[in-house]
């Protein structure tokens, strides 16, 4: 059965809403203001537990870039291929310029992944050296020492009439 244009086959449909606006009397319209039907929705889905891993720099090996710059040159006549490399391959035309560059320049080491952040102005030789340096200084000042306490102990026992061992002669100094 239709009602101005509204099926009334739908059960969830209310009586009073299947009437345009301009049909339903005030009365009607002030006590539906004044309702407000519950939808029941179902819960929203739980977030997924599992950490995803954060990015991570890409690096690419030697054989790797050389490869893609080969097959790179010998797409170069074709419309669009090189496109179809880079989309296949998952890499930017600036990795492509900056490994012909560094091809180019005669860098072969430049073709394999650097390790990132400010090189290293220390020199293991200097650190070795001030290492040691350190040390002979702790065992010099440590020689004195000992000097001192074998000084103090002859001077007590001379004081105290204790004999002084003699050096054997057959040991050698």
């Amino acid at each position: 059965m239709k009602i101005n244009g509204i099926s009334s086959a739908s059960p969830t449909v209310l009586p009073a809403a299947e009437r345009r606006e301009a049909e339903r009397s005030e009365a009607d319209r002030s006590a539906e203001a004044g309702k407000t039907v519950a939808i029941e929705q179902p819960p929203p889905p739980r977030p997924d537990p599992e950490v995803v891993a954060g990015a991570k720099r890409r690096t690419f090996t030697a054989e790797y870039k050389v490869r893609i710059l080969t097959e790179a040159d010998a797409l170069a006549g074709q419309v669009g291929a090189i496109g179809a490399l880079l989309r296949r391959e998952g890499l930017y035309s600036s990795l492509l310029t900056a490994w012909r560059r560094e091809r180019e320049a005669g860098i072969l080491k430049g073709l394999t992944p650097q390790k990132r952040g400010p090189k290293s102005k220390r020199n293991p030789q200097e650190e070795e050296l001030r290492r040691l340096r350190r040390e002979n200084l702790r065992l010099t000042e440590e020689l004195r020492k000992a000097a001192i306490v074998i000084d103090v102990q002859k001077k007590m026992g001379a004081l105290l009439g204790w004999p002084l061992p003699t050096a054997d002669p057959e040991e050698k100094p």
